[in-house]
């Protein structure tokens, strides 16, 4: 059976959409309205659990398979968007990688790996995003408060989150006159399970006692952020990187 594109819906696009902060912010698009489209990479269950648990609450969504790094694959993203509901009106980018090691130890081909995703594939969607947003439309992107809080052990991602930061301000003023607004939201420690994985209770404690609000960040924050910023209310935000962290720095 196939869905009959709907003009009086907004669309959203959300790469790493299946787990995550990426599958929170899809699942509170949709709750605000947003026919939502689940990008995922490679674990198409997680990616049919998330629009699952969408149209359960009573949501609109589909999920579709790309590789960031390959602009045909998310060009086909896009396409799935525009045939099945009738064209995109946001976009939010959170699929990345974040392998850590101390400089001087890092494996150069996790590098490219870690740069090959997390710089190729913001250049890949933001591209597209550029292209297709229709007027009024919302492109963010996930960075990272690493990228301030020079954390040892977190060199490579930093740097990758770095341009991304660096991206979005420049897209931002390359888009003057479109009425697309382009922002990043920068999460702290926040707890998800990539974030959790490998840490003691006592690293977890510690590190929830950095921000004055003395708590880890929950995906749930994030994507509040995320609603506010591709929302009518949120539109005279623009070309901003929002450190959503609860204060840490």
């Amino acid at each position: 059976m196939t869905t009959q594109p709907r003009t009086d819906q907004r669309v959203a696009i959300v790469t790493g959409g299946s787990r995550g902060i990426g599958r929170q912010i899809a699942q509170r698009l949709a709750a605000d309205g947003f026919a939502v489209v689940v990008g995922y990479a490679g674990n198409k269950d997680a990616a049919d659990e998330a629009v699952h648990a969408i149209e359960k609450a009573g949501g609109t969504a589909r999920a579709a398979r790309a590789d960031v790094a390959d602009e045909t694959e998310v060009a086909a993203v896009f396409d799935v968007a525009e045939a099945t509901y009738g064209g995109v009106d946001v976009v939010v980018h959170s699929a990345g990688r974040m392998p850590l090691a101390p400089i001087a130890e890092l494996d150069l081909a996790e590098l490219d790996a870690l740069y090959r995703t997390n710089i190729r594939g913001t250049f890949a969607v933001d591209q597209q995003a550029a292209r297709r947003l229709r007027p009024g439309g919302a492109l963010v992107n996930l960075s990272s408060s690493v990228v301030g809080l020079a954390s040892p052990g977190y060199g490579a991602y930093a740097a990758s989150k770095g341009a991304v930061e660096a991206v979005t301000l420049i897209l931002a003023r390359e888009l003057r006159g479109r009425d697309v607004t382009v922002n990043a939201v920068a999460p702290g420690p926040t707890a998800t399970d990539l974030f959790l994985d490998g840490k003691d209770e006592e690293t977890v404690a510690s590190l929830a006692a950095q921000p004055p609000l003395e708590r880890l960040g929950t995906p749930k924050d994030i994507a509040n952020v995320v609603s506010f910023l591709v929302s009518p209310a949120g539109h005279w935000v623009n070309g901003q990187v929002l450190r959503a962290n609860g204060g840490i720095i």
